[in-house]
């Protein structure tokens, strides 16, 4: 079992900036895809931004803007989230996929003020 916990969520000011941090535990294997996804009231749960390996893929509406980033001695992926902007209001969850297995957290709320 692989459980995952998220932090960093709040209230911010459209172009400020928010770090989400999500740490791993259990039984982490040594090649598994992290990620960050969001769902905005009334939305699909898309995908933000994933890592594996050194390689990262970016949400188009996010390119530029975010940066995801991960210590694997930590088991932790980050989400580095600047220039906010009010659609970025969601929730964020973390994601880890290994051997076949999805894992989720429980998500933590950004909400940007205009």
């Amino acid at each position: 079992q692989v459980q995952l916990v998220e932090s960093g969520g709040g209230l911010v000011q459209a172009g400020g900036s928010l770090r989400l941090s999500c740490t791993a535990s259990g039984s982490i294997f040594s090649y598994n895809v992290m990620g960050w996804y969001r769902q905005a009231p009334g939305k699909q749960r898309e995908l933000v931004a994933s890592i594996s390996a050194g390689t990262t893929n970016y949400a188009d509406s996010v390119l530029g803007r975010f940066t995801i980033s991960r210590d694997n001695a930590k088991n932790t992926v980050y989400l580095q989230m600047n220039s906010l902007k009010p659609e970025d209001t969601a929730v964020y969850y973390c994601n880890l996929v290994q051997r076949f297995e999805a894992y989720w957290g429980k998500g933590t709320l950004v909400t940007v003020s205009s």
